[in-house]
């Protein structure tokens, strides 16, 4: 395999889930205008943070008038998981110079992820990829460049639709579409529940800690379905 091909391969992975990144980050524009975030503010942001659920929690925290210390700290607690997916991967990357980690760091949510981590496993039969972080830069550049054009677009139409859509359904529903497919297993469905009771549970704890907390509960019973195993 050749870096143009694992790239594209990567790119190739993240399209599918693009039909529902577009909707989305159509949706977080418009609701960043709704919040009073300036239309250059609210592009600069997809830029910038790159994080879907992140803007759209600070879309809501800067409507309600938040105070920015604690807009950063709620941000940077819901993009914790993101740790998860950097050290299922590091192995992989661990020999890279540090521009190519500083690179798929920022490129790597949870879609590019997704679409990249079934090529990136271990599997029989499978050889290892010697070109794993093209793939990583493939799924996550594709996934960069849909975000920007579709919240581009959500700004552009925002100032057209009225206040008050609650638009905000579209997150929960993106997250799904990601994870239902990727559960092929016991343990991954475990986990799933689990994760999905604990934050329904949860979920009117301040500063979206329950996700947090969620993700944890997911880990744990998982990883204790597993060891009960061996």
């Amino acid at each position: 395999m050749t870096p143009r091909q694992a790239f594209l391969l990567g790119l190739r992975s993240v399209l599918p889930l693009l039909l529902g990144v577009a909707p989305f980050g159509v949706i977080y524009g418009v609701i960043a205008l709704q919040s009073g975030i300036p239309a250059l503010a609210a592009v600069a942001m997809s830029s910038i943070v790159f994080a879907g659920s992140a803007q759209f929690l600070l879309a809501q925290l800067a409507g309600a008038g938040a105070p920015l210390l604690l807009s950063a700290g709620a941000v940077g607690l819901i993009n914790l998981r993101h740790a998860l997916y950097s050290a299922s991967v590091a192995p992989l990357l661990a020999r890279l110079p540090r521009r190519w980690k500083l690179l798929l760091a920022y490129l790597l949510t949870d879609e590019a992820y997704a679409a990249a981590i079934p090529h990136l496993l271990p599997a029989p039969g499978r050889p290892r990829r010697e070109f794993a972080h093209w793939i990583l830069f493939g799924s996550g550049f594709g996934l960069w460049a849909g975000w920007q054009v579709s919240t581009v677009a959500g700004v552009a139409i925002g100032a057209q639709l009225p206040a008050g859509l609650g638009l905000d359904f579209a997150l929960p529903l993106t997250f799904i579409a990601i994870v239902v497919p990727m559960i092929d297993s016991r343990a991954l469905l475990v986990t799933a529940l689990a994760a999905g009771c604990v934050a329904i549970l949860l979920a009117a704890l301040p500063y979206k800690l329950g996700l947090f907390l969620a993700a944890l509960a997911g880990l744990i019973a998982g990883a204790a379905l597993i060891g009960r195993r061996q």
